[in-house]
């Protein structure tokens, strides 16, 4: 079974602010955002807690060096690309049922 990497970008809402990072285990990443588990991270303060685009990576070098390009692209670049799959700005995540209790246990 090939392990699957992830780039991803989430917002706070429609053309706000962009977070982009990479992961090997999305549902969790995702997680850890929504429920502001850094309360100090960038996602926290700036209440990125919507996934609104993935790519997927059969390797973590793949997905390390996507993620580091498009850091440095220009915002007009990140929003063209978010609006050619997901023009509304829908929460991918939203449809998911994630098991939350893990992180309201280490959140006390």
């Amino acid at each position: 079974m090939i392990k699957l990497w992830y780039v991803y970008i989430m917002s706070n809402r429609r053309n706000g602010v962009l977070y982009i990072g990479s992961t090997d285990n999305l549902g969790e990443r995702v997680k850890e955002h929504k429920l502001k588990r850094f309360p100090n991270a960038f996602t926290a303060r700036y209440n990125c807690d919507k996934l609104i685009y993935i790519e997927e990576y059969t390797n973590g070098v793949g997905a390390s060096i996507r993620e580091k390009r498009m850091k440095k692209w220009k915002r007009e670049w990140k929003i063209k690309l978010i609006n050619e799959i997901n023009p509304s700005w829908m929460d991918i995540s939203m449809n998911w049922k994630p098991d939350m209790t893990r992180f309201r246990t280490l959140q006390k």
